[in-house]
């Protein structure tokens, strides 16, 4: 049997984590791209920064950066491996958790692999900094699992009525049935500062009418022809095309979340993470 509770109290030692998940609600809206830009951009300002691939049934981060995945998070919950031996480097150091390309789910897990998910992660040797959590697209218990147990919860929004209307979902899901009250904005692909602006006041006039919750725009990221090029080139932006106004537009978000605070509680380490992902299944 694996004592949980004393995986977790290792963790305690270990030094604060700052956990943001990257969610949207529906697909195509460049969820993956920001959450990749954002992890180089940190990077580049020093940070050590461990992404997430959080889609466990289709994973995309490894592909988007052309990186060779030998074994996934799916490895080491049948425990052929430990949590350091998946992690693949991608682009300025930072730490990929390649997710499974098949039909694992969180949902789906044993009691067993619960236990072997926070052995795995109580037991990384690997440090970092950040951890950025790449949900998958929807509004399934297993994004709102990552959501919930996250610090920080930064949803990517794009000027369409259907992106708007499931990232309003998603917060009200989150708001009314876990808790979660405080949602940080990224305006995503947008033609100007102000179309920006304008989507962000579309979003805030139907929440201050129907939920009780704060929502901040910590990010207007503009429509940016490079995006598409270096997608192709199966590199971020930011690295292909440093000066481009969509990579200016990460580095000045990931300088914000630089300066996002660690709360100075449980819910500042790790541990708090993987309890509050697990506890509910």
């Amino acid at each position: 049997m694996i004592d949980q509770a004393s995986g977790l109290r290792k963790m305690q030692d270990l030094k604060q984590i700052k956990v943001i998940a990257v969610s949207g609600g529906k697909g195509g809206v460049g969820k993956t791209n920001v959450s990749l830009n954002t992890s180089i951009a940190l990077a580049k300002q020093g940070k050590q920064v461990l992404v997430l691939d959080a889609d466990l049934g289709l994973a995309n981060v490894d592909v988007m950066l052309g990186l060779r995945v030998k074994k996934n998070i799916s490895h080491v919950l049948s425990g052929e491996c430990e949590l350091d031996d998946i992690i693949i480097e991608g682009p300025c150091g930072i730490k990929i958790i390649p997710a499974t390309s098949g039909t694992q789910s969180m949902v789906d897990l044993t009691p067993s692999e619960h236990a072997g998910l926070i052995r795995a992660f109580s037991e990384m040797q690997t440090e970092f900094d950040v951890l950025i959590v790449d949900t998958a697209a929807g509004i399934s218990d297993m994004v709102l699992s990552f959501a919930r147990a996250s610090q920080d919860v930064m949803l990517v929004v794009c000027d369409e009525p259907t992106s708007i209307t499931d990232c309003y979902a998603l917060m009200k899901l989150l708001s009314r049935d876990h808790g979660v009250f405080k949602f940080k904005v990224v305006a995503n692909m947008v033609r100007s500062l102000k179309e920006g602006q304008q989507l962000f006041a579309k979003l805030t006039k139907v929440t201050d009418r129907f939920l009780d919750v704060a929502i901040e725009l910590v990010a207007i990221v503009p429509f940016d022809e490079n995006i598409r090029k270096s997608v192709r080139k199966q590199k971020a932006i930011v690295d292909a095309f440093p000066d481009s106004p969509a990579s200016k537009a990460f580095t000045e978000l990931a300088t914000k979340v630089n300066r996002w605070p660690i709360p100075n509680r449980p819910s500042g380490h790790l541990e708090f993470f993987i309890e509050q992902l697990l506890e509910h299944q």
